[in-house]
């Protein structure tokens, strides 16, 4: 059946989830607030401009869940979500979904944050298959390392060409929606890229391509 590929952050929900993730955090005491939002914008402002090395995003977002179990981080999502990206997720993304759905498509996220804030957000819209960044765990506590090839840039392509293998999936007819153009590999691939809330490169590039540019909210 045909894919439909989507990107989570500034696509399906109005912000990053990570970012949003870590100002929750703050929140909760489990870091320094000040000193944390000032490196993440430092880093935000790296992706903006396709210049960062996710590895080190990594490496800081992923310090506060260092040492405490899958099970604490999941209580602690399950809330996120409800305070703060039930109210982001774009009506436009919602409709988006259903139509897929109805048509009889095959729905799938892949996105750069941590695999717990997207796989649990990709089931309060209705989609169970994700790819995103896995984390490593040690008997059940995270270690705040990363596992295997991270789907970020090029990374998209080289996770989503492994699951199509196992999935035994193709891209023909597929759909892919983003607003980045760090995700220009992999809208380049697809039979129906989307251009959604688009920075200016990758709205200029869209533009360019003849590609459709959505305008969600």
């Amino acid at each position: 059946m045909p894919l439909a590929i989507f990107d989570l952050d500034d696509t399906l929900i109005d912000g990053d989830c990570a970012t949003l993730w870590g100002h929750h955090m703050t929140e909760l005491g489990w870091v320094e607030k000040a000193s944390f939002i000032r490196k993440e914008n430092e880093l935000m402002a790296l992706y903006a401009e396709g210049q960062l090395a996710m590895e080190d995003y990594m490496d800081f977002s992923l310090s506060p869940v260092t040492g405490r179990t899958a099970k604490e981080i999941a209580v602690a999502v399950d809330a996120f979500i409800d305070s703060t990206i039930e109210p982001r997720i774009h009506a436009d993304a919602i409709r988006c979904l259903a139509s897929h759905r109805d048509n009889g498509d095959r729905l799938l996220i892949i996105s750069a944050s941590a695999h717990f804030l997207v796989s649990a957000i990709g089931k309060r819209l209705g989609v169970e298959e994700v790819l995103a960044i896995d984390l490593d765990e040690r008997d059940g506590i995270y270690t705040g390392k990363t596992r295997g090839t991270l789907t970020y840039r090029e990374g998209k392509v080289s996770r989503l060409d492994a699951w199509l293998k196992e999935q035994g999936e193709a891209l023909a007819g597929a759909s892919f929606y983003s607003d980045s153009r760090n995700d220009l590999p992999l809208l380049s691939l697809v039979d129906k890229p989307n251009a959604v809330n688009p920075d200016e490169a990758l709205r200029r590039h869209a533009k360019h391509a003849g590609w459709p540019v959505l305008r969600w909210r």
